[in-house]
């Protein structure tokens, strides 16, 4: 499993890679993809959509489940990642570059983990 560095986590299993204080990409953490086992669907809001921290955002449909996905950061949906609509596959094969919104407007952020805190975090879950 993987945990880069640049990205910050939640106990939730999101991931938040900013790319300035206000604008981040939001996506589900390797172990998350690896729990809920093959991905077949995905259910992605629409731009302009308000995002809530701590409040489910999207859905993942797995062979297993399914699972909300809870937005790290409040703020608004600047893009939509359609192309897991096509390929939700792409969760599983690469979950850091699988990204489901790209947020702008952030105001507020759930407490957010370091990529050592959160390896620790797993591991002590797991």
């Amino acid at each position: 499993m993987t945990f880069p560095a640049e990205l910050k986590y939640t106990k939730t299993h999101e991931w938040v890679k900013f790319l300035d204080e206000t604008t981040a990409y939001i996506g589900i953490t390797d172990y998350a993809q690896d729990q809920l086992g093959d991905l077949v669907f995905v259910n992605l809001p629409a731009e302009g959509d308000a995002l809530e921290a701590g409040a489910a955002f999207a859905d993942v449909e797995s062979v297993k489940a399914v699972s909300d996905v809870n937005s790290p950061v409040s703020g608004t949906v600047a893009k939509v990642n359609g192309a897991l609509a096509d390929e939700p596959e792409m969760m599983n094969k690469a979950p850091y570059d699988a990204w489901f919104v790209q947020a702008e407007g952030i105001t507020d952020s759930e407490e957010l983990m370091t990529a050592a805190e959160y390896e620790a975090f797993v591991a002590a879950e797991g």
